[in-house]
């Protein structure tokens, strides 16, 4: 089987992670980094891979077979252009990009190119997950009828010294919750409105705090409830235990529920009854997976490399990271006009 060669551009702390994913891959290895800080330099030396300031630089000078994208949110699509355009499969960290437009003139662009472009959507890779999705197809839910996830947050204050995150496009709506909405449309399909409320706690003039309602295509209903200033368990970060730099617990990031029984996750358990669904029957709760963990990023690497071999398709492809942007859209617009909002992916 061939290695492919893939580049990082972007050497912050998720472009690190992914560097760290691809030497964890065997179908993968690590042949450049672009990042203009100085330090990017350094990290290239260290990893014994040459440094380029600019992803155009190095797509002329290595062409990789693919390219992870690591950067800013706001240079997400130029960059993602950049490699369309050169003809070298791309993954974008998630989100897409930071304006919904914008990004469906990416992916027309890359459709017209036949060049691949993924979203760094990495929870879909967790086994646990993709235990839960076999439940969901094999029918163990019957009819899946609501959805509820939680990502209570506490970030420090010093989080809010790095000035941008203090602006709006900087809060757990875009930053955490939109994992949340993609593993919602993974579990229940579309979204096709949205009614939201947020909050401002620490008086920034981006949102601590967001409830929003769902409706799904589907007619299953949902609810999200997101903030990064409550103290207490119930996130994904907190719950799967997939970054060893969050404690982990045992608590319940979102639950899925349906005619015939309902789904924990992340712990992938599935509730469900014996011979008489009533609530004055006995209730089961059997746990679905077993055996070793595999790190998603790993997963997400290991699927790049078989998209860009042509053997698999995009788990998470651009335009799943586009409909998850358009709930976000949403949310915001939602939020500011009080009224319910369609997402328009």
């Amino acid at each position: 089987m061939s290695v492919a060669r893939l580049a990082v551009v972007g050497a912050g702390l998720i472009g690190r992670r992914h560097m760290e994913a691809i030497a964890a891959a065997p179908q993968a290895c690590l042949v450049a980094v672009a990042d203009p800080a100085p330090e990017a330099a350094a990290l290239a030396a260290e990893v014994g891979v040459p440094h380029f300031s600019a992803l155009a630089a190095m797509i002329e000078a290595e062409r990789p077979d693919g390219v992870v994208l690591a950067t800013p949110n706001r240079m997400h699509a130029q960059g993602a252009l950049t490699a369309i355009e050169a003809g070298v499969p791309v993954l974008v960290e998630k989100p897409l990009v930071d304006d919904v437009a914008a990004g469906r003139s990416l992916l027309e662009a890359a459709d017209r190119a036949g060049v691949a472009v993924l979203c760094g959507h990495h929870r879909r890779h967790n086994g646990l997950i993709k235990a839960a999705k076999a439940r969901l197809a094999a029918g163990d839910l019957g009819q899946v009828v609501a959805l509820h996830a939680t990502a209570w947050l506490m970030k420090p204050d010093d989080y809010f010294d790095t000035p941008w995150r203090r602006e709006p496009g900087a809060g757990p709506v875009l930053i955490n919750l939109i994992h949340d909405i993609d593993l919602a449309r993974h579990f229940a399909g579309d979204i096709v409105a949205v009614q939201a409320m947020t909050a401002h706690g620490r008086g920034f003039a981006v949102e601590d705090t967001a409830v929003v309602a769902l409706a799904f295509a589907s007619g299953a209903l949902g609810t999200l409830s997101v903030s990064d200033t409550v103290a207490a368990p119930w996130s994904w970060e907190l719950t799967a235990a997939e970054n060893p730099a969050y404690p982990a617990t045992d608590a319940v990031a979102m639950m899925i529920g349906g005619t015939h029984g309902a789904l924990e996750i992340p712990a992938a358990a599935l509730w469900h009854y014996g011979q008489t669904r009533s609530w004055w029957a006995p209730i089961e709760r059997r746990s679905l997976v077993t055996g070793p963990r595999i790190d998603p990023l790993v997963a997400q690497i290991a699927n790049f490399c078989a998209v860009i071999a042509g053997r698999e398709a995009p788990l998470v492809s651009g335009w799943d990271g586009l409909k998850a942007l358009a709930v976000v859209d949403a949310i915001h617009r939602s939020a500011r006009s009080g009224r319910r909002e369609v997402p328009e992916a």
